[in-house]
């Protein structure tokens, strides 16, 4: 029974498969938490924060590992390496977890997992780490700032050195800390059902702490509960799991009820949905049928009926929308660096040469789905990604080629976040410096006559 295996087995297979399969970390969470549903929640809790903080940390424990072993990680079997990885994290990272305990159990998983000869090298590299504590010594901050950023927050150096030539060594800082901290659940109410204060006396029934926003009045954050599933304001679609920055995309479309809106990379449905709440009609698609029925889902449970599907290829242009669209969402596929505490392994695998190809992907799509919008109509441009290449690089790229003129967002937007990048038509936030993940947001409109549309 695949039940019997305790935590930390579990969560040694999570990282195998993750590196075997090269499978993203958090599909591989969601994955295991259903299959061990039926174990206690405390139990899954630890498989979870082990999970995920021995993934977040990759390049830390690296580091702490190698003061000791005489051999690097890359170097040692796959399966020791995890074990020492998983170990090292519990030594260092968790409380109320007695060394002696994580030392027995990392030897008896490489016995269990057939290398009883390498048990002693494991228990030597173990109780190493164990004595050495949480006094790991980093490299020196002020002479060695981008090596000591690389390695206190687990970063690849070059991505680091990427975000020092765009930010300030504190800004930089404080964005790597807030990838490593366990992101907390925000939620959007459903208003096609309900409304914010009668979501938050139906969850407060439920027994989940219920945490106000200080951006948005139908926003939430949610904690004291079991699983999503458990709940039942969830499965009737009272709310939906979205962060605060994709709502604000919500926000400065400012759609109305005559409005038809077309989300040409929609999945899962997120900002689709929001958007329903109040256009006439809203046309979503994406380039798969897994990622199409994702709306489809979240569309049934949420009880959308002014929302249509397809499955359309961004980079092709659609002619039957050419200058149809009161509003394009171009929510586009980015580097993902804004949203690095939910998914962290992006920044191991992710490339400067894939960096470039982004750019150039997300100008490709600009180009098509621009036509879709018709004459005096809105385009909004966003991505979760901190990556200014991708972003005010991109707008002004846009702005420079084509019949658009960026507006001002903050007839939109909370007082707080208001400035003189919102009122040239642009919002950058970034994780750790705002309560949201790290997202940009433009506002541009078709026609630079104003006569033409007004």
């Amino acid at each position: 029974m695949t039940n019997q295996k305790d935590g930390r087995e579990i969560v040694l297979d999570m990282l195998i498969e993750l590196n075997k399969d090269d499978e993203f970390s958090h599909r591989v969470l969601g994955r295991t938490l259903r299959r061990y549903q039926d174990k206690p929640k405390q139990e899954r809790a630890f498989i979870s924060r082990l999970f995920t903080g021995t993934v977040k940390h990759y390049l830390t424990l690296d580091y702490c590992i190698e003061q000791f072993s005489s051999l690097p990680v890359r170097k040692m079997k796959p399966l020791i390496g995890n074990i020492l990885r998983l170990s090292a994290y519990q030594l260092i990272f968790m409380d109320n977890i007695p060394a002696s305990a994580v030392c027995n159990e990392a030897v008896k998983l490489a016995k269990k997992r057939g290398f009883k000869r390498l048990s002693g090298f494991v228990n030597a590299n173990v109780r190493n780490i164990a004595r050495m504590g949480k006094d790991i010594k980093y490299p020196d901050k002020e002479l060695e700032t981008k090596v000591f950023l690389s390695i206190r927050y687990s970063t690849p150096k070059w991505l680091v050195n990427m975000l020092l030539d765009q930010y300030n060594t504190t800004q930089v800082e404080m964005m790597l800390e807030a990838s490593l901290k366990e992101k907390e659940i925000t939620i959007r109410c459903n208003r096609m059902k309900t409304t914010p204060d009668e979501l938050k006396e139906i969850l407060y029934g439920e027994g989940v702490r219920v945490i106000d926003h200080p951006y948005l009045e139908e926003a939430f954050i949610i904690k004291d509960f079991d699983y999503l599933e458990s709940l039942r304001s969830f499965t009737n679609g009272l709310f939906a799991i979205q962060d605060v920055s994709s709502m604000l995309v919500g926000k400065v479309a400012n759609v109305c009820d005559k409005d038809f809106v077309v989300d040409v990379c929609a999945a899962p449905g997120g900002k689709t949905l929001h958007l329903a709440e109040r256009a006439g009609r809203v046309s979503a698609r994406d380039i798969t049928e897994y990622k199409v029925k994702l709306i489809k889902d979240n569309i049934l449970r949420l009880g959308a009926g002014n929302v249509e599907t397809k499955v359309w290829d961004a980079r092709v242009k659609e002619p039957g929308l050419l200058n149809k669209a009161d509003i394009v969402i171009a929510d586009l596929p980015c580097s993902g660096l804004g949203v690095l505490g939910k998914k962290s392994d992006i920044k191991y695998r992710l490339t400067q040469e894939q960096l470039k190809d982004l750019v150039e992907l997300q100008r490709e799509i600009l180009d098509v789905v621009s036509a879709y919008v018709k004459p005096g109509g809105i385009l909004i441009y966003s991505t979760c990604t901190i990556n200014r290449h991708e972003n005010i690089d991109n707008m002004e790229w846009f702005l420079d080629k084509y019949d658009f003129v960026a507006e001002g967002l903050d007839d939109y937007l909370p007082e707080a976040l208001q400035g003189d990048t919102t009122k040239a038509g642009y919002l950058q936030l970034l994780q750790g410096i705002h309560p949201t993940d790290g997202f940009f947001i433009c506002r541009m409109r078709k026609g630079k006559k104003v006569e033409a549309w007004t």
